[in-house]
């Protein structure tokens, strides 16, 4: 497993330039969870800025599969928490071109039962907090942010 998150990181690099070059068109997803408790789930993944608290979430092809669908498949594979596609709302959509692609981002939201997490070499480390402040002067994606601040 430590084989992978490495490489990943060492492959991180290459992914973006490719990404800036041929600028493709990409769907992805991001996943607000929430416990009945107000505490929300941060990841920082093993590639690319490992220092940055984000959430979990990946890539898709709509068509194979709904950013709900797609977004409880992440969760799956990066946590090992199974929800279905139906707990989750979508928050936002938009597109963006942050990383050099024409990237269409979904986020959505869902409550999820405390329970153990399984990580996925692409997890470098995942909290449950309450607020953002419980993470320091860590960097924070905007996509966290932005999710926060629309529930």
């Amino acid at each position: 497993m430590r084989v992978r998150a490495l490489l990943l990181r060492a492959g991180s690099p290459f992914a973006q330039l490719w990404f800036r070059i041929r600028k493709p068109t990409t769907f992805g997803v991001k996943a607000l969870l929430r416990q009945a408790d107000g505490h929300f789930l941060v990841v920082r993944h093993s590639y690319a800025d490992t220092r940055r608290w984000s959430l979990p979430g990946g890539g898709y092809k709509p068509t194979r599969e709904t950013p709900a669908e797609a977004a409880a498949r992440e969760i799956h594979e990066e946590l090992g928490i199974a929800l279905p596609a139906e707990a989750f709302t979508v928050l936002d959509t938009t597109v963006t071109t942050l990383e050099g692609k024409h990237d269409t981002l979904t986020t959505l939201a869902a409550t999820a039962a405390e329970g153990t997490l399984r990580l996925s070499p692409e997890i470098a480390e995942a909290r449950w907090v309450g607020d953002l402040a419980e993470l320091g002067e860590a960097p924070v994606s905007q996509w966290l942010v932005r999710a926060l601040a629309s529930i």
